[in-house]
């Protein structure tokens, strides 16, 4: 999948055109999410702090409202859409070791925010 993005990407021929809303084309981020259970979430946005705050919120995801409240590990700016779309199958593929070593070397940016508590629903519970 990821060669295939990276394939497509360079075959695009779309113009650039300046967007309307005042928001750079060209600001995408790479985050990652440690969540309550100690599982990491991998996402891109182009504005961090609103989805932080979906997440936290529990509008996010479905994977991280069901997994508890969440702390920003790591980000870093991508550049354009496509190319944060590649640099997150690239860390989604990474095992998690690997993944706690980017978030640990302090290239890009760290943060630490955390979220209110969410309970876990008894769905999602493993059965027995």
């Amino acid at each position: 999948m990821l060669a295939g993005l990276k394939k497509k990407k360079k075959a695009s021929r779309r113009k650039k055109v300046a967007p309307t809303d005042g928001k750079s084309p060209n600001n995408w981020s790479l985050y990652i999410l440690k969540c309550g259970d100690g599982s990491f979430y991998t996402g891109i946005t182009n504005d961090l702090e609103r989805r932080l705050k979906m997440h936290q919120s529990g509008k996010a995801s479905r994977y991280t409202r069901s997994h508890g409240p969440v702390e920003m590990l790591y980000s870093e700016t991508c550049g354009d859409r496509s190319s944060a779309l590649i640099r997150e199958c690239e860390v989604k593929e990474w095992p998690r070791a690997k993944k706690a070593a980017l978030a640990e070397s302090g290239n890009g940016k760290r943060r630490t925010e955390k979220a209110r508590s969410v309970r876990r629903s008894p769905i999602n519970a493993p059965r027995s």
